[in-house]
C-alpha cells in the first residue's frame, strides 16, 4: 500500500496561485471592458464631429428694414358650426407693385401647445399701390387655441417685407335664442294655493 503524505505548505501554495490567476483574470476583464468603452466613446465623438463638419450652419433669415410696404388688417376670428374662420385684408401702401403677396399665420395647437405656421395667398396676388387684397383660412376649433400674424411675403421667392398691422372687424356677439319655460301650477284655475284648508309653507 502506497501512502501519499499531506503537505500543508504545498496545498497553501496551490491555493494562492489559483487566487492570483482569478484576480489576474478579473483585472484583465475590467481592463478590456474599459478599453472597449473608451473606444466606443471616441468613435461616437468622432462621428459627431464629422456630422457637425458636414452640416452647413443655419443662416438666419435677414430681418427686413425700411418703411412698411403693406398694411395688414386682421379681423377677429368668427365661430360657426365648430369651425373658426380667420381672415383680413392686405393693402399695398408703397409706390410700387407688390407681386405674389401672401401672409404667414402662426397657430398654436391645443393638444401640445406647439406652434404651426401656415402661408395664405392674398387675392388678388398682384397689388397695385393703394390696392387691397383679402386672405382667409378656416379650421376646426378643436385643433388650434390661438392664431397670430407672423409675416408678409412677396415674390421673388417669398421675400419677407416690412409691414404694419391693425385690428379689423370685431366678432359679432353670439345671439342667445330666447326660451320660454312653462311652470305647471297645482290646483284648479283661480284657486289660491295657500288657504286655511290647504296650508303651504312659504320659503
Amino acid at each position: 500500500m502506497f501512502n501519499d503524505p499531506f503537505h500543508p505548505e504545498e496545498a497553501l501554495s496551490r491555493q494562492q496561485e489559483s487566487t492570483k490567476r482569478k484576480a489576474l483574470a478579473v483585472i484583465c476583464a475590467v481592463a478590456i471592458t474599459a478599453l472597449l468603452l473608451a473606444g466606443y466613446a471616441l468613435v461616437r465623438k468622432y462621428h459627431a464631429m464629422q456630422v457637425a463638419a458636414n452640416t452647413p450652419p443655419a443662416v438666419p433669415e435677414p430681418t427686413p428694414k425700411g418703411p412698411a410696404l403693406a398694411h395688414v388688417v386682421v379681423d377677429e376670428p368668427t365661430l360657426e358650426k365648430g369651425m373658426t374662420t380667420v381672415g383680413g385684408v392686405v393693402k399695398n401702401v408703397s409706390n410700387q407693385q407688390l407681386s405674389g403677396v401672401s401672409v404667414t399665420l402662426e397657430f398654436r395647437r391645443r393638444k401640445d401647445g406647439k406652434s404651426e405656421q401656415t402661408v395664405l395667398r392674398v387675392t388678388p396676388a398682384e397689388l397695385q399701390p393703394q390696392e387691397e387684397g383679402a386672405y382667409a383660412a378656416k379650421f376646426s376649433i378643436n385643433d388650434f387655441a390661438s392664431v397670430r400674424l407672423s409675416g408678409v411675403q412677396t415674390d421673388p421667392e417669398s421675400t419677407m417685407i416690412v409691414y404694419s398691422s391693425s385690428q379689423g372687424k370685431k366678432r359679432a356677439p353670439e345671439r342667445l335664442q330666447p326660451q320660454t319655460i312653462v311652470v305647471k301650477r297645482a290646483g284648479k284655475p283661480g284657486e289660491f294655493l295657500n288657504t286655511p284648508d290647504n296650508p303651504a309653507r312659504v320659503p
